[in-house]
């Protein structure tokens, strides 16, 4: 898989999280998919949250598929083989969706570009956890947004 960098966001707290958002939405052609990765605690759900605005969507781990608004969310971390991605049936879901977030999916990327309809960008949201704890908010993160292309 190929990616190439579209934006970095460096120092990001939960507060500036709305830019993001806004940011992303003017950077990405929609629909897209976006595969959020980074380590447990990064931030991904959180940043889905702040993506669909209401603040309340639970992370979709144990159900793995989620809907809200125009946007299906996807949390792949307890998914474990391709075929396993296949069962979920996605264009079903992604129906009239304009975002996809899909939790972990970096280890399923292949599969999921075959099984996205082609009218859908995929991009890659990159999440990293700054060692720096003085700030009332506490960490900070680095938002790395790329596009994702097979080999």
């Amino acid at each position: 898989m190929n990616k190439k960098v579209i934006r970095e966001w460096k120092k990001v707290f939960k507060s500036d999280l709305p830019y993001i958002v806004y940011e992303l939405k003017e950077l990405t052609k929609s629909p897209a998919m976006v595969v959020l990765e980074g380590d447990l605690g990064a931030g991904k759900t959180t940043f889905t949250q702040s993506f669909i605005g209401d603040g309340e969507t639970l992370s979709p781990t144990y159900s793995i598929l989620s809907e809200a608004k125009s946007i299906l969310h996807a949390d792949f971390y307890r998914i474990e083989k391709n075929e396993e991605v296949l069962q979920l049936e996605l264009p079903v879901y992604l129906e009239d969706k304009q975002y996809f977030f899909a939790e972990w999916g970096m280890k399923f990327a292949r599969r999921l570009l075959r099984e996205l309809p082609e009218t859908f960008t995929p991009y890659l949201m990159e999440i990293k956890i700054n060692e720096q704890t003085d700030h009332p908010e506490g960490h900070s993160r680095n938002f790395t947004l790329y596009s994702l292309h097979e080999d």
